[in-house]
């Protein structure tokens, strides 16, 4: 059975090793001693069958894996209430000498057997993966269940005033199912990726990390069914410096204690404790029973950034800095941002007096909070406390699609997102285009309003969309729908001469989409958010005589954004290449199914240079200056009379900017809806 990169344990006498389910650890040791002496080896546990263990038995050598099927069990046996190991060295697995390096764990479960284990004295710490000094460690696609340890502790050194650099720890894809103490417990390493784990403790932390940095905890859902400590525990002590740790998109709801518990103590400077952002988490019901609770609670870190989360009906405070179970942070001067964050309904906690706030700062003397654009609104005692200003936030009802669901969309005319499609509401949201005109909106869907939305899905695929036109969509990447185009909704020009006119946006991020009926034109680069650019199209038709003809302006009415930018903004106009439907052109085609030659538009400059750069048009806008409610003229008398004499057929205007680097701008479009800021073409008779 024994293959050139593997071996097999079975207990059905088809493997390599095979076990009767009673000791079974020897032959799992002896198939891992034969992989430590042949390193690569891969270590398989057939299944189904359950291998009875004890602890202390099994040590994983360097550059092994351990595997097996689904159904492949490793329980730990009934133990002796006299087992005389201690508590701390107890686990299941083990590193090989306490620092096998490039160790592997997937597909297969380990349990606990707390039943039969509970009166075993100081077995409260029994883990089930405890790897002391290892690096390269990879846990996925397990299952842990009935512990009374951590399900996966790593541990570098002994020394609180250490890190271990480049640890590399990846946890993915687990269920780590009412564990003893914490579900994940990381000492004194980095280069951390924690995701797409389901996580629930009966006794501390879903997940912890002590004196750990460089960390991304992402995509977790992580409950405690009113039992255990902290959802997320991030534990800072000594003058190490801890930093750059990320925590986002997870669910952290129903948890005993505190959602996100941030805390450092002992004697450091504050540049040792910063780095950490919180963002696109749904924190909701935390707190159910204990004298420490909330959503947030943090002290002594410097710089932590909070933003674009949802944060609702968590016990005492929405979020807090406090000084939790007699911790106490050295210093003063932290100082956290609070950006974008719905903090909604949080509940009386009877046992500190009814205390229940949005935001609360019991730490002011030493601590302070920058509030800027959040939604604040119905805590069971006062929206803020001991908080000095927030000018920017929101205090009214967010209008959730469904708050009692935990549906955290936000309600939008225009349209909400909901598993599948986009559904429209007789409402829209106060927080939709409401969060810092600063914070990068790229990834929200069109229309976007061309600002971040507040709350979890601000700046994601899942943002409601801004607007009162209810669309279709088919999936969240994906442009609204686009109907033919009927004589009716052609917009009618300002010019009698001019009876139609088209105008469409093309963007570099979605390539694909069609946008015909925008209230906005746009063009330049948003760093991120790739490239836009516009393509027009006026009938010329009724003017005959290109001799006639003495001036030709096409004038756009410049309205965002209302802040600066770092490069000027040069507005070219060329003349395309060929003729495009404005019910299908987009960057990557002119018609349905037939595409550009190159994306983004063909085109012809003045001199008849295909894709060249000598516009027929061009002006420059300032990137110091800002909109101030007038139009921008370009003479494209030239390209107006080459139509008219039927030099060229009439393709329109391929509207750009010269460098496309940080140079974005917008004007309103034709569907503005306001006749006096739509674009024009004034033409002008000899």
């Amino acid at each position: 059975m024994t293959s050139s990169s593997g071996i097999y344990v079975a207990g059905d006498g088809s493997g390599d090793y095979n076990c009767d389910g009673t000791d079974d650890h020897i032959q799992i040791q002896q198939a891992l001693d034969y992989a430590a002496s042949n390193p690569g080896t891969t270590v398989y546990l057939k299944g189904p069958f359950t291998y009875n263990v004890d602890p202390n038995k099994m040590y994983v050598g360097s550059h092994t894996t351990i595997t097996g099927d689904s159904t492949a069990v490793v329980k730990i046996k009934k133990q002796d209430p006299n087992f005389p190991t201690p508590s701390l060295t107890r686990a299941i697995f083990q590193a090989n000498g306490g620092s096998a390096q490039d160790i592997t764990f997937h597909g297969f479960e380990i349990d606990g057997n707390i039943l039969n284990s509970w009166s075993v004295s100081g077995n409260d710490h029994v883990n089930m993966i405890q790897l002391y000094g290892s690096t390269d460690v990879t846990v996925y696609n397990m299952s842990f269940k009935n512990g009374l340890g951590d399900a996966i502790k790593i541990n570098h050194d002994s020394n609180d005033n250490y890190v271990h650099e480049n640890t590399n720890i990846q946890i993915y894809n687990n269920k780590i199912d009412k564990t003893g103490h914490e579900g994940i417990y990381l000492l004194r390493v980095s280069n951390i990726s924690i995701h797409d784990n389901f996580v629930s403790c009966r006794n501390d932390a879903g997940i912890r990390l002590f004196n750990c940095k460089d960390a991304s905890i992402f995509n977790n859902e992580i409950t405690s069914e009113n039992h255990g400590g902290a959802g997320i525990e991030i534990q800072k002590n000594s003058a190490v410096k801890i930093n750059n740790i990320e925590i986002y998109e997870n669910n952290i709801h129903d948890i005993r204690t505190m959602g996100i518990w941030i805390y450092g103590y002992g004697t450091y400077d504050k540049t040792a404790a910063t780095g950490v952002h919180i963002h696109h988490n749904i924190i909701r019901g935390n707190g159910l029973y204990t004298d420490e609770v909330g959503g947030i609670v943090l002290q002594g870190f410097d710089g932590t950034l909070i933003e674009n989360n949802i944060i609702d009906g968590n016990y005492r405070s929405g979020v807090a800095m406090r000084n939790s179970y007699d911790y106490v942070s050295p210093g003063s001067g932290y100082v956290t941002t609070l950006r974008n964050n719905i903090i909604t309904n949080t509940v009386p906690d009877t046992r500190a007096g009814g205390t229940a706030y949005g935001v609360s700062n019991d730490l002011s003397s030493t601590h302070s909070f920058v509030m800027e654009y959040n939604c604040v609104y119905n805590p069971g005692q006062s929206n803020y406390n001991k908080i000095s200003s927030h000018p920017t936030d929101i205090n009214v009802d967010p209008l959730f699609v469904d708050n009692k669901a935990y549906d955290y969309h936000l309600k939008s005319k225009a349209g909400h997102w909901s598993d599948s499609s986009w559904v429209p509401d007789t409402v829209s949201s106060p927080c939709i285009d409401a969060g810092s005109p600063s914070s990068d909106y790229s990834n929200e869907p069109e229309d976007n309003g061309n600002r971040i939305n507040i709350g979890a899905f601000g700046n994601t695929k899942y943002a409601s969309l801004s607007g009162i036109a209810p669309v279709t969509r088919s999936q969240a990447s994906v442009a609204e729908s686009q109907a033919p185009v009927t004589e009716s909704q052609v917009p009618v020009s300002q010019n009698p001469l001019i009876s139609k006119m088209y105008d469409n946006r093309i963007r570099e991020a979605y390539p694909e989409n069609v946008y015909l009926d925008k209230p906005y034109l746009d063009v330049g680069n948003i760093p991120g958010a790739g490239i836009y650019r516009d393509i027009m199209w006026f009938d010329l038709s009724e003017y005959t005589d290109s001799e006639e003809i003495s001036s030709a302006t096409f004038s756009l009415y410049w309205y965002y954004p209302d802040v600066s930018r770092p490069e000027d903004t040069v507005i070219e106009i060329y003349r395309p290449a060929a003729s495009w439907n404005p019910e299908y052109v987009s960057w990557n085609k002119k018609d349905n199914g037939v595409a550009w030659n190159n994306a983004g538009g063909d085109w012809l400059d003045k001199t008849g240079v295909s894709q060249g750069s000598t516009p027929y048009a061009t002006i420059t806008i300032k990137g110091s200056a800002l909109p101030d409610n007038r139009y921008y003229e370009l003479d494209v008398t030239d390209l107006v009379k080459e139509y008219v004499s039927g030099e060229y057929e009439n393709t329109g205007f391929l509207i750009k900017t010269r460098y496309e680097s940080s140079d974005y701008v917008a004007f309103h479009s034709l569907e503005c809806g306001k006749e006096d800021l739509e674009p024009k073409l004034d033409i002008v008779n000899s």
